[in-house]
């Protein structure tokens, strides 16, 4: 298998660890997306889209993060990042999709070039409006969190795929200095994920492309 990815990308992020979670070895291919890498002839070949992540696997090459983990799951199903039943499988995708589709598009690189580049805002404003997007978007997540349902980690005592979204977007946050106050059942669970070496491996100081 090859993962093209990005230090510093959440979508890669959530792969990473997912990766890591069924001990699954990979070849890192590194692009490069504040060097506008994705944006090259090149990888244009990988994927039309110019995003990462790109999972290359079997002659194919796999895109969309929250895709990729549930082929994975679906490929090499132990450990499972799926509930068994109906009822667990919709809450994790939900909570994942809570993440993914209604906090990570308003924060990520291309937004945030457009905001500072095309719209020429300053860095606080920019730096306003992430705080804003994400701080509230956390607030839900958080909410949702306080449910029966909710164990050492999203969704009971072992890490699924939400964990694995949970995760890269707290980095994000810690990154640009949002304020978490208050959003004590994510951090648990963000610290019981952070406690876990597949977690550690996933991070981004651990990628062969990182910079400080």
């Amino acid at each position: 298998m090859k993962l093209y990815s990005f230090f510093r990308s959440s979508a890669s992020f959530r792969v990473r660890i997912a990766l890591a979670l069924k001990g699954l070895p990979f070849e890192y291919i590194s692009v490069h997306l504040s060097k506008g890498q994705q944006l090259q002839a090149d990888f244009a070949a990988v994927n039309t889209d110019a995003l990462v992540p790109v999972l290359e696997v079997d002659g194919l090459r796999l895109t969309q993060s929250l895709a990729i983990m549930e082929y994975l799951d679906d490929r090499f199903p132990q450990p499972a990042l799926l509930p068994s039943d109906a009822l667990g499988k919709h809450r994790v995708r939900a909570l994942s999709q809570a993440i993914a589709c209604e906090i990570h598009p308003l924060n990520n690189l291309r937004v945030l070039k457009y905001l500072t580049g095309t719209l020429a805002l300053d860095e606080d404003n920019k730096n306003r409006w992430y705080h804003h997007w994400v701080r509230l978007g956390l607030e839900r997540f958080e909410k949702h969190l306080h449910s029966p349902a909710t164990g050492r980690f999203c969704h009971g005592d072992m890490p699924s795929m939400a964990d694995c979204v949970l995760v890269p977007q707290i980095f994000n946050a810690q990154r640009f200095k949002v304020d978490l106050h208050g959003l004590n059942r994510t951090l648990e669970v963000f610290d019981a994920c952070m406690a876990l070496p597949a977690f550690q491996a996933a991070q981004p100081s651990a990628c062969p492309d990182f910079e400080a």
